[in-house]
Order: C-alpha cells, then structure tokens, then sequence
C-alpha cells in the first residue's frame, strides 16, 4: 500500500506502523470541536471515520481499516489486518481538503506512534496472559493480526508484539519499546538520543529501522515507513 500513499499526495500525512495519522494545530477547544464535527460529517458520508483525539493546541487523527483483507496470491489464502486501505486514503484526502477549507495548519513531523515488543519463545502460551493484563479482552489477543500480536479494540494501551527468541531458544532482552516516527524527523530523532548518551546499536536498515542503545545497554528501535514517503 505504500506506492499507493505515495502516488496519493497526502502531505499532511504520514503512515505509522499499520495507520495512517495527522496532527492538525487549532487555536482553542471550539476550533477543535468544530474541525472534530466537520471531518465526522465527511466520514459519515461514507459510513467510515477516523479515530480522533484532542489537546491543548491540536488534533490528532489515525486512519486504519479494522477489517482489510490479504489474499495470499500463492495459495489464495485469506488473512483479515488492520491496515490501511484505499478507504483510508480517500477519507484523508476529504479531511486535508477540510482542514484547508477551515486554514488549519497540518504538522505531520510531529506525529509519533509507540509500541511494545516482548521476546519469547512461545507467544501462544503467554499471549493470555498479556491479553487479560493489557485489555481484559482474551479477544485482544490476535486481534487484527494473523499473530499473537496484542491489539485493544479500544486503543488504550499500545500494542504488544511476540520478537523472536535467539537461535539458541532463549528470549533476548525481554521488552523493548518500537517508536515510529515520519520519515523527515528520523536522522533528528536519532541524533537527539546520541546527543543524550545514547548509541546507535545497527543502522542497517536505515532509515526504516534503527537499533539504539541508551547507557546501560537497553535496545530499542525508531522506525520510519519510508515505502509510503512522498517523492
């Protein structure tokens, strides 16, 4: 789906990890409430709408299909994600045109999006657990995923992914904490966690992927979709 977000234009976008999200800068609540209503009557149009939250200053929206549908081209196999999907696309499209209707300012370097991911050996096994703790939804556990991933329908919590153990069997380190960020800010993002004490621990998969290490060795990763940047 990248190529087609790219083709699409939306510079006031940016896809992080599975949605699509924007920040808006408002002057006041009422500015906040009114843009709020204005994009709910573009999604009801299409009986489809985003997932919104305020504060002090700006709006936040993510864009995500709930049901989106793979068909694996080898075996016809279908899988149901939460993705992003040309409905998505077309909302943001109509929401940027409200947005610029109303001359509010996007901000898309300052949207971010956080996840876990926790080595084991056997997700299936603990995957329960992690679900009944996080949500209290033993449905959370694969939850738009065809994983053990843990995704609360509600999106309270972040979601919480199964790594891979080393080869030897054994988990890894066991949490770490994945940051995605838009595609411009990477190198500054990363810079600023140098600057900090921290280390970059494998940049070889830059900008996509970054492992830092902050002074006492814990790894995590700034991640960027960069298959979706505009050219």
């Amino acid at each position: 789906m990248g190529e087609q977000i790219a083709r699409a234009g939306l510079a006031d976008w940016r896809k992080l990890a599975q949605g699509l999200h924007a920040r808006y800068l408002v002057d006041d609540f009422t500015t906040s409430a009114r843009f709020v209503v204005a994009v709910g009557e573009e999604g009801d149009s299409i009986g489809y709408h985003p997932r919104v939250s305020m504060g002090p200053g700006f709006v936040d929206l993510k864009l995500i299909t709930p049901d989106a549908v793979y068909r694996d081209d080898d075996d016809g196999t279908e899988l149901v994600f939460e993705w992003v999907t040309q409905q998505d696309v077309d909302l943001a499209r109509r929401i940027s045109s409200v947005a610029a209707e109303r001359g509010l300012t996007a901000d898309p370097a300052s949207v971010s999006h956080v996840e876990l991911g926790l080595d084991a050996a056997d997700s299936s096994r603990i995957a329960p657990v992690w679900a009944a703790l996080l949500t209290g939804i033993a449905q959370a556990q694969g939850h738009g995923s065809p994983s053990d991933e843990i995704r609360d329908p509600a999106g309270r919590v972040p979601n919480l992914w199964f790594g891979e153990p080393d080869e030897g069997g054994e988990a890894r380190q066991t949490f770490h904490v994945e940051v995605y960020v838009a595609p411009e800010i990477v190198e500054q993002r990363i810079a600023a966690a140098v600057a900090a004490g921290g280390t970059i621990v494998d940049d070889s998969q830059s900008p996509g992927l970054t492992v830092v290490a902050d002074q006492d060795g814990h790894r995590d990763i700034v991640c960027a979709d960069t298959s979706s940047a505009g050219r």
